[in-house]
């Protein structure tokens, strides 16, 4: 009877085993899924920017009414521009990790100009100051240890203003002309990344401004003259701060993270 008892309790146990076995199972929790926080791809920036700027003149050509000139013709104003002071601002979209866009608007301080007409009869000085409009696209070409690289191009107007155009001798000033004319741009720079959302961004950018109205006649001297355009060369630097999100190239690292789970009771 004993040992009918015994077996009885060892096939109970071997059938319950398996049962429990499962429940305890039931109680443990699922495994975690893994999931990850993903950056901004895009978003609106601010920039402002400082540099310096100097200018290719090439020449103007101006037409020779005056004293002892029977009929209209033509000479040429050879000169330099000295370089000046570049002050910016924009404001663009960050559309992905490798393209954005921006519009910005910079303002050329006055540049000192001294040139002379071909034949050397006179010395002649002005300056030139101008504003520049330009609607703009990147190409930002990877980030490595916070620095990213970029190219890219623009295009726009620019108003140029010329002062009185003086000629030395004999003493006669010619009124200086402004006008809006068509501008194209291209540069290429870096930025590096001070906080997620603030960058330093340094760099070139070549303009090329289409010719215009210089100066105004006076009397019977020579004039008006018309300037050949600019080419105008910039080193800039300064800072863009992107608006709500992180940039996307200053973002931080994608984080893990384990979502918590209730544990399922059967």
């Amino acid at each position: 009877m004993r040992i009918f008892l015994i077996s009885a309790a060892i096939l109970s146990m071997s059938t319950a085993l398996p049962a429990l076995a499962a429940d305890m199972a039931a109680l443990e929790p699922a495994p975690a899924q893994v999931a990850y926080e993903q950056p901004n791809t895009g978003g609106w920036y601010i920039r402002g920017d400082l540099g310096g700027h100097w200018a290719n003149f090439g020449e103007a050509e101006y037409i020779t009414y005056g004293a002892g000139v029977p009929l209209p013709g033509t000479d040429i104003l050879e000169g330099d521009l000295n370089g000046a002071f570049t002050l910016g601002a924009g404001v663009g979209y960050q559309i992905n990790n490798h393209f954005r866009t921006d519009v910005t608007a910079d303002y050329w301080f006055k540049s000192d100009f001294e040139g002379s007409s071909s034949n050397g009869a006179t010395t002649d000085t002005s300056s030139m100051s101008a504003w520049l409009l330009l609607a703009n696209a990147y190409v930002d070409l990877g980030t490595w240890g916070g620095f990213t690289p970029y190219v890219g191009g623009g295009i726009g107007g620019a108003h140029i203003k010329w002062d009185d155009l003086t000629n030395t001798p004999p003493g006669v000033e010619h009124p200086g002309s402004s006008n809006w004319r068509f501008a194209a741009a291209v540069m290429a720079g870096a930025s590096y990344c001070l906080t997620d959302k603030l960058q330093l961004d340094a760099g070139y950018r070549f303009t090329h401004v289409e010719g215009g109205r210089m100066f105004e006649q006076v009397g019977t001297q020579p004039g008006p003259g018309f300037d050949d355009g600019l080419n105008v060369h910039e080193v800039r630097g300064g800072l863009r701060y992107a608006l709500g999100g992180s940039a996307p190239n200053c973002a931080p690292e994608p984080v893990a993270y384990e979502p918590a789970v209730e544990p399922v009771y059967k």
